[in-house]
């Protein structure tokens, strides 16, 4: 199963594609999609839309695992991130592959145990699971290959629960 994990974002798109061979994961390719301030809002998702496209074609994913939005005190943050993630939804479902969307929570809860797990915390154990040494930056894609090791763990266990109830 191969996962890609979206962190939503205008100005800066974190992505993490992360491959599960049984219970081994491997992370495969993580970055950012950076758009340029110089361009306007539209033109910034235009190139945020041509990325995403690019990485289905590329990577073709067996799921996008991308954050739910939640209330953000700054509006004008929750307005961009709302925009983005319209963006990756769409795209997502051009391309046919299936959407699963989880809250910060649910992701921190997956893969540390701990729904309060820090950013630090989270981003040590995708380390740990994925094998990388170095330092995942930008912080983005760190938040990206969490939601993309998490989208695996959801879907298997999915995938049991419905061999359970044959």
């Amino acid at each position: 199963m191969r996962a890609l994990g979206i962190d939503p974002g205008t100005a800066i798109c974190g992505f993490g594609v992360v491959d599960a061979e049984g219970s081994r994961l491997r992370p495969v390719m993580y970055g950012t999609i950076q758009t340029s301030p110089k361009y306007t809002d539209s033109q910034r998702l235009v190139q945020l839309f041509e990325g995403l496209q690019s990485l289905y074609t590329t990577y073709k994913p067996d799921v996008v695992g991308v954050e739910q939005l939640f209330f953000n005190r700054n509006v004008t943050t929750a307005i961009t991130v709302g925009q983005a993630r319209g963006i990756i939804l769409v795209t997502a479902e051009q391309a046919h592959i299936p959407i699963l969307e989880f809250t910060p929570l649910q992701v921190k809860q997956g893969v540390t145990g701990y729904g309060r797990a820090t950013k630090e915390q989270v981003i040590d154990m995708t380390r740990r699971l994925l094998g990388i040494t170095e330092k995942i930056k930008p912080d983005d894609a760190a938040d990206a290959l969490a939601m993309a090791i998490y989208s695996i763990y959801y879907s298997y266990s999915q995938r049991l629960k419905r061999t359970v109830q044959l």
